[in-house]
């Protein structure tokens, strides 16, 4: 993928959709590989290409921006993450896709596992990560039905706050 990035770049470059592609490819490898620093330096890249080709409120720039904060909760970024998301993502989703549509609810997610993932958390970020998963969850029901894929990572993430949530509650022997 390397080498057809570089090939891209050479024949290619008038063609900013085509690099971007090549360019999420290569991330989406290196972050399989395990190697999310360098997926994330590629992420960040598209992301802020699309931001000044596209605009924030584009569709694809909020797909790659919330391709951006899977990387930065993977490694350990969680602030970054939560201020990309509260900041420009989320505001931009909500005004051109709406509450419900499907990214803007996995930006909502993300934004509750950056909550519930942070190593410095306080009961108020499980709490709110709490409210964000009910209101992703009954969205998912609602528009994509009980059945749909999306619902059932939704129920288990809201699982996993309250579970947490429990956990905090249980005193410590």
């Amino acid at each position: 993928l390397e080498a057809e990035l570089a090939l891209n770049r050479r024949y290619w470059a008038h063609d900013e959709e085509s690099m971007l592609d090549a360019q999420t490819n290569l991330a989406s490898c290196l972050a399989d590989l395990g190697r999310h620093d360098e997926a994330l330096v590629l992420k960040r890249g598209v992301y802020d290409r699309c931001v000044a080709s596209l605009g924030v409120s584009h569709e694809n720039t909020i797909l790659h921006g919330y391709n951006l904060i899977l990387s930065m909760n993977k490694v350990g970024l969680c602030d970054e993450a939560k201020l990309l998301v509260c900041d420009q993502l989320l505001p931009a989703a909500r005004r051109s896709l709406g509450a419900d549509h499907d990214y803007t609810l996995d930006l909502n997610r993300q934004l509750a596992m950056a909550l519930l993932d942070d190593p410095r958390r306080t009961r108020g970020d499980l709490l709110e990560a709490e409210t964000i998963m009910q209101d992703v969850l009954q969205r998912r029901r609602r528009v994509f039905g009980r059945a749909h894929p999306n619902t059932h990572i939704a129920e288990r993430a809201l699982s996993e706050v309250r579970a947490q949530l429990a956990q905090e509650e249980t005193p410590h022997a």
